[in-house]
């Protein structure tokens, strides 16, 4: 199947779900994730009426950023870790940071959209999994408590919800119950009407568990596999 192929199915699925759960699919936003897909193949999702992209490297995409630069009305995520000297590069090619795990990384992001004049989208990483192979800040630890009450200060950050990737497995409906324990720490959040944090978004689901992660209120589904194929050296969102 070619990518608009791709993209037509998986929006069907998506209203599908949607649907499925008492929801309206025009709540569900879908990200495509295009790290290491050429420029080519990422025109084609663009011609396929995507406009939400996520990229995992921030050199990879400055590289590509130029045969892209055309899509006007295209927003470009970070969605992987992001080092903190790597920053300032981000808030320049990025309208949004969907993998804030630190506080440090916050003030780097807040300093360096103030020196470019301008706001950036973060969501905050949420390793609900507790595995230490990945980023993101534990649910309900101090971490990001600090980072919860330190977000006043942070004038060029927009907090607009929560990320997470589970564990992975092979059987969807075991990725459920993490699914439900970020939507239940995003109404927890938002319930405390915090200052400069919005929660209006769960991003959670990628190619093999969207539907699930649907069922369970993501707002935002990142998928790559599924639409642009298998890339058989990195495991794909």
């Amino acid at each position: 199947m070619s990518v608009a192929e791709n993209v037509a199915y998986l929006r069907e699925r998506i209203a599908s779900s949607a649907r499925r759960s008492g929801r309206n699919p025009d709540e569900i936003t879908l990200l495509a994730v295009s790290k290491t897909v050429q420029p080519e193949l990422i025109r084609e999702a663009y011609d396929s009426g995507i406009q939400q992209f996520g990229e995992s490297r921030v050199q990879e995409f400055a590289a590509k950023a130029e045969a892209l630069r055309d899509f006007k009305d295209a927003d470009w995520h970070m969605i992987g870790h992001l080092q903190n000297n790597k920053a300032a590069k981000a808030v320049e090619i990025f309208s949004s940071v969907d993998s804030l795990d630190s506080l440090r990384l916050a003030e780097r992001l807040n300093v360096s959209a103030q020196a470019s004049r301008k706001k950036i989208s973060v969501l905050i990483e949420i390793n609900v999994g507790g595995e230490a192979a990945k980023s993101g800040v534990a649910p309900d630890s101090r971490e990001l408590e600090e980072l919860l009450l330190a977000a006043p200060k942070f004038e060029h950050l927009d907090f607009r919800g929560l990320m997470t990737v589970p564990p992975f497995t092979d059987d969807s409906q075991q990725a459920r119950p993490y699914f439900q324990r970020l939507v239940e720490l995003r109404n927890r959040i938002a319930a405390r009407h915090l200052r400069n944090i919005g929660m209006d978004v769960p991003s959670m689901g990628m190619s093999h568990d969207y539907e699930v992660a649907i069922e369970e209120g993501s707002t935002c589904v990142r998928i790559g596999t599924a639409i642009f194929g298998e890339r058989s050296y990195l495991k794909d969102q």
